[in-house]
């Protein structure tokens, strides 16, 4: 009976899996082959290198600040 009731389960679970996938359109997913649609070989694409700037150089204030922030904090926080 319980044997009965676990496959029965396993199979509900199985037919919900490929009725969703085949409601939102994902067929490459669904198990069954006849529903799996091939597509031509696609041409390689290049990938062309970006130049990146060189990062800029932080402002020494700046760093300043956020070193100031970073001890408030550090120290608000061993206070607690």
């Amino acid at each position: 009976m319980i044997f009965e009731a676990i496959v029965v389960g396993v199979i509900l679970l199985a037919v919900g899996y490929w009725a969703t996938m085949f409601v939102m359109g994902r067929r490459d997913d669904v198990l069954h082959g006849k529903f799996v649609e091939e597509q031509p070989a696609a041409e390689p694409v290049r990938f062309v290198p970006r130049v990146q700037p060189a990062p800029a150089q932080p402002n020494k204030d700046s760093l300043q600040a956020l070193l100031t922030v970073i001890k408030r904090d550090l120290h608000d926080a061993a206070r607690s």
